[in-house]
């Protein structure tokens, strides 16, 4: 008897269902038995970022180079039956190093126990830390590696117990011989020596010929490591502001390999694509995903990890949600006045070891339509309270006895050389008199502040970045007052080497007023940040200042960048050959910083005494005066 439609239909979805059910528990199962790895024993690089570092550093490690987890590349190696079925093994995470970065994994879970995992990412950074960045091939890829683990334990005996503990486990897991070809046999035979014995010579000829690569050397910096960066710059002045919607940061925080596309029309949709010509998720399709409120968003994340390459375009919608990469945008044009045709400035470029000449053309500029202001109403108790703290730094007038010239005699200097004389020891050169007056201050600050574009950011619900700064340079101005220090304040921020904007809020020869408060009411978000030029320019504006005590404070949410090669470890080592030639100037350079990551770069810039961190950036107008008096009481 023919079932009617409605009873039909609902049996079909019944069997889809349990279709749906046990295709579910089957994948769950071959993944789960193809997986050789031990999440109960993984460990972060989050979690030994500072071991890590200490360890590469103390070593001998590049101090300006960052660490950062990897990418996780595509390894063709050969796959059991039972992965191809799970489609699982096609990516690994590996250890290698640039010139800007040493990349490790952000998750380690090879090993069965966690210390052997957490051993893993210390050894890494210490083989790192001898690499001499000598260019690998598939070829001298063992024998180089050998040889740079040989090294290490060379200089550093003690290391070898980890070693060796490290060594066990991963051969625990190099592949079985049986099942492999004589050629995979021979190279699996060369690793597994070269490994447990890194002093031994041992040639290896099969490498060039082998189809696939060999399977993971989890203990090894690899060859050709991917390429990491951000997508790059457009030309457009003009931006969508990203105000609306929520922002989300991942989970876990990789760099991402990225090209930037022009916007999909829109006019084409999948179904009318060949899809004989979709091969893979990393094959660009001109298709956009929807940015209005979607259930499925929250996967946009791991969508992106399954990714080589992301593909990056610019539309005009705005998103209910966002995942936050390491991209950066810079915003509309100030209407500072410039000052002049520009300064010209040089820049260090450390792949040369050269001081290129002539290099930056930085613009002095001032906000001349400024409207001249009160100090905001908000700000006044809080600046009432710091002035009063500040008055006390101020010397107060006392009597300075055995003086050779002041407005009294001093009486007990000269009753001690009238005893002195009677015994023929009195000295003709011992001062009579005394002097009523203050004591001397002699100091000079000259306040740098980051106005790059990232300062556009929100800290708050109600408040950006630059408006912390804002407040801040307002209370500090404010508390500088009451001591009479000399004091002096400017903004920076830039676009490519020939444009770099030095905004004048209060120079050394004005007294702080309400026009140098709607100077400092006026600054608004930049560009980017190129900081060794506006390090230069301040440097030489405060070493003229006839001050025994010269204070140079660099006020910044960020590290060093610009949209050319300033990004990265070039504008890090820009800025530290700048602290350098500033300290020669008898400078003294102090950073703060309300970067949470600052630890990481600031060390090696400023020195490990030279920076502080504000870990709450609401907090900063009031920290920033106190830190002043601090550094100069």
């Amino acid at each position: 008897m023919a079932l009617k439609a409605p009873k039909f239909m609902q049996v079909l979805h019944q069997v889809v269902e349990i279709e749906e059910h046990v295709g579910f528990l089957w994948h769950r199962l071959i993944t789960h038995t193809a997986n050789q790895r031990y999440p109960h024993a993984a460990v972060y690089l989050d979690d030994v970022r500072r071991s890590v570092a200490v360890m590469f550093r103390a070593l001998g490690g590049d101090g300006a180079l960052k660490i950062e987890s990897t990418v996780a590349a595509e390894y063709n190696t050969q796959r059991s039956l039972l992965q191809r079925v799970a489609g699982s093994h096609k990516h690994v995470e590996l250890g290698w190093r640039n010139e800007s970065s040493l990349n490790l994994p952000a998750c380690i879970d090879v090993f069965p126990e966690q210390q052997l995992n957490r051993d893993l990412y210390l050894w890494l950074a210490a083989l790192a830390s001898g690499d001499a960045g000598i260019k690998q091939t598939q070829s001298n890829w063992i024998r180089y590696n050998q040889w740079l683990s040989y090294k290490v334990l060379t200089r550093f005996p003690g290391l070898l117990e980890r070693y060796e503990r490290l060594v066990i486990a991963q051969l625990a897991l190099r592949p079985d011989h049986k099942g492999l070809k004589k050629q995979e046999v021979e190279l699996e035979h060369v690793i597994q020596n070269a490994l447990a014995n890194p002093g031994k010579v041992i040639e290896c000829s099969v490498m060039e010929e082998q189809l696939y690569m060999p399977s993971p050397v989890y203990l090894w910096l690899h060859p050709s490591p991917p390429h990491c960066g951000t997508a790059p710059p457009t030309s457009q002045d003009e931006f969508i502001s990203e105000s609306e919607g929520e922002t989300v940061d991942p989970e876990e925080e990789r760099r991402y390999r990225a090209e930037q596309v022009e916007m999909p029309d829109g006019k084409d949709g999948l179904v009318l694509s060949r899809f004989e010509n979709i091969f893979s998720w990393a094959e660009y399709i001109k298709v956009d995903r929807s940015t209005d409120e979607d259930e499925d968003l929250e996967s946009a994340e791991d969508t992106a990890k399954d990714l080589d390459q992301l593909s990056v375009a610019r539309d005009s919608q705005t998103t209910a949600k966002r995942i936050r990469f390491d991209l950066d945008l810079p915003s509309s044009e100030n209407d500072d006045t410039p000052l002049g045709e520009g300064i010209l400035l040089p820049e260090w470029d450390y792949r040369k070891s050269e001081l290129v000449k002539d290099y930056c053309c930085l613009q002095p500029m001032v906000a001349t339509e400024a409207e001249a202001i009160e100090l905001p109403v908000a700000l006044r108790s809080t600046a009432k309270r710091l002035r009063s703290q500040f008055e006390a730094l101020v010397p107060s007038r006392m009597w300075f006895r055995g003086q050779k010239e002041g407005s009294e005699i001093d009486l007990d200097a000269y009753l001690d050389f009238i005893s002195e004389q009677k015994q023929s020891q009195a000295f003709a050169e011992q001062g009579m008199y005394r002097e009523f007056r203050g004591g001397i201050r002699d100091m000079a600050c000259l306040l740098l502040a980051d106005l790059s574009l990232s300062t556009d950011s929100y800290v708050s619900n109600h408040a950006r970045v630059i408006d912390v700064i804002r407040d801040s340079l307002l209370l500090f101005s404010e508390a500088l007052s009451a001591t009479g220090d000399q004091f002096a304040m400017y903004g920076f921020s830039s676009r490519y080497r020939q444009h770099i904007r030095f905004h004048t809020l209060k120079t050394f020869s004005e007294t702080h007023n309400n026009i140098s408060r709607g100077r400092i009411n006026a600054i608004k978000p930049g560009y980017y940040t190129r900081m060794g030029a506006a390090i230069r320019q301040a440097s030489e504006i405060l070493s003229k200042q006839p001050a025994s005590q010269q204070l140079l404070l660099l006020l910044t949410d960020g590290k060093p960048n610009d949209l050319d090669l300033y990004d990265g470890r070039y504008g890090i080592e820009d800025t530290r050959m700048a602290l350098i030639e500033a300290r020669r100037k008898g400078l003294q350079p102090f950073c703060v910083t309300v970067d949470e990551k600052g630890g990481d770069y600031l060390p090696y810039m400023f020195g490990a005494e030279n920076f502080v961190v504000i870990r709450k950036p609401s907090e900063l107008p009031r920290e920033l005066p106190l830190l002043y008096a601090r550094l100069t009481n």
